[in-house]
């Protein structure tokens, strides 16, 4: 794999665990980038949580030496108040800092942040503007091919990005309006990248090595983000490096394998954000490892039930015993 330099930071390898919020905390980002990873993206956290210093906000700018080069997503929609905490939480060790103009959901939606943005370019150019200057670190953006199928303008949002300041820009080839669900559009991603000089990171349905090789014959495009194939599936890089090293699938982990890095993770967790809160934050992790296993769905609803750690421990013991 090429390095791929962004500003002024140079990733070992231009795989990229993407931002997704409630999955890419701090114990699950260590994961994936000892599985691989070539930068790893925070939570999205919120601009105005921050200036309103909102408590649950220093958890999610929480930051590990372990995981650099880290990317931390600022989201919001008043580019006084970006700009203005992207300087304030400089000095925090962060590489990169993301602003989020991609995300979906309708409550940020709402409230005209995350992919509201690519309906108003000329806001959006003034955040990325104000804040790329306010800043030393470098920016980046993340988009959506549109906000839906009649408003399709990622390639002039790139424009406007790298005009403005950004040091790379992330596209996923859904609009808004399809959320997740069917095909992403990877030609929307190719466009992007003929029309800009800063890097393109292309996202959507990475799930293997080849679909990396593939992405980047039909766009060119200089990095890829793997997101929800890295739930429950931290060694997702770890693969895909080794296919695009040696042309060759590698051994999908055994189940005891799978088990060993979900007792870890769930240590993590638990260590990380307490007995309580830890162990239910788990219970998704949980069933995101054991999907495709034998009997998937019994051993979801039963995850889904714990309440403790020895719980847990107790349910994969048994699972392990008539496994192997």
């Amino acid at each position: 794999m090429n390095p791929l330099r962004i500003g002024n930071i140079t990733l070992e390898n231009n795989l990229i665990l993407g931002p997704m919020a409630g999955v890419t905390d701090l114990p699950f980002r260590v994961l994936c980038k000892e599985q691989g990873a070539g930068m790893i993206c925070m939570e999205m956290v919120s601009a105005k949580a921050i200036l309103y210093k909102n408590k649950n906000t220093n958890e999610l700018l929480t930051i590990d030496e372990r995981e650099h080069p880290v990317s931390l997503q600022l989201f919001g929609s008043d580019p006084d108040i970006i700009s203005r905490m992207a300087k304030q939480i400089e000095p925090l060790p962060f590489d990169i800092l993301d602003i989020n103009m991609g995300c979906p959901v309708p409550k940020v939606v709402g409230n005209g942040d995350g992919c509201a943005l690519m309906k108003q370019p000329l806001l959006a150019g003034e955040i990325i503007e104000k804040t790329a200057k306010a800043i030393d670190k470098p920016v980046t953006v993340k988009i959506r091919k549109g906000f839906d199928e009649n408003h399709v303008n990622a390639v002039e949002m790139a424009h406007i990005a790298q005009e403005c300041g950004a040091a790379a820009v992330a596209v996923h080839g859904r609009t808004r309006e399809q959320f997740y669900a069917g095909a992403a559009d990877w030609e929307i991603i190719r466009k992007v990248k003929e029309a800009v000089k800063i890097p393109v990171i292309g996202n959507g349905d990475l799930l293997t090595g080849k679909d990396i090789k593939e992405m980047e014959r039909q766009t060119g495009c200089d990095g890829f983000m793997i997101a929800r194939g890295a739930q429950g599936n931290p060694w997702i890089f770890k693969e895909m490096l080794y296919y695009l090293e040696t042309g060759k699938n590698m051994e999908r982990p055994s189940m005891k394998e799978i088990v060993d890095m979900m007792f870890r993770h769930a240590k993590m967790l638990i260590s990380y954000k307490g007995d309580y809160t830890g162990i239910r934050e788990m219970r998704k992790h949980a069933a995101w490892y054991v999907r495709g296993c034998q009997n998937a769905a019994k051993l979801r609803a039963r995850i889904n039930e714990v309440e403790s750690y020895g719980e847990l421990l107790a349910i994969f013991e048994e699972v392990l015993s008539y496994t192997g």
